[in-house]
């Protein structure tokens, strides 16, 4: 089974999370949203990916996190699945601090950024028709 799975680091991203999951709704992409932060709840992102990886071959994450997106590089470092960051912003200024954290990720992170919500759900279903 193909899946999109989006972690968001707060609730208050669902707005920006609804452009991810409306475009993979149009391309027919199954998903799932989950709410943990690295930074809070670190347990929690571990058990999201844990239980979605049992039995499946086929999943891409979107994370969806700003200011210090420990997030991606957090899943990143803890699967062995594609992990696309795509920081929310809501302003020029929130843009720029959020795009700086989500591309300084630590060495053998490899979280892959797209900046615009709908091309991140077009980068995962790429990604995921690879793999037929």
């Amino acid at each position: 089974m193909k899946k999109a799975v989006i972690i968001m680091g707060s609730e208050s991203d669902k707005d920006f999370v609804r452009q991810i999951t409306d475009e993979l709704s149009n391309l027919e992409i199954e998903f799932e949203e989950k709410v943990a932060s690295a930074h809070k709840q670190p347990k929690e992102v571990l058990e999201i990916l844990e239980t979605n990886e049992k039995g499946n071959d086929k999943i891409v994450y979107i994370t969806v996190a700003g200011r210090s997106n420990a997030l991606s590089g957090f899943c990143s470092a803890n699967t062995k699945f594609p992990v696309i960051a795509c920081p929310p912003f809501k302003d020029k200024d929130d843009y720029l601090v959020n795009i700086h954290s989500t591309l300084q990720m630590p060495s053998n992170t490899p979280a892959l950024t797209v900046i615009y919500p709908k091309n991140a759900a077009l980068a995962a279903k790429r990604i995921l028709d690879l793999s037929d």
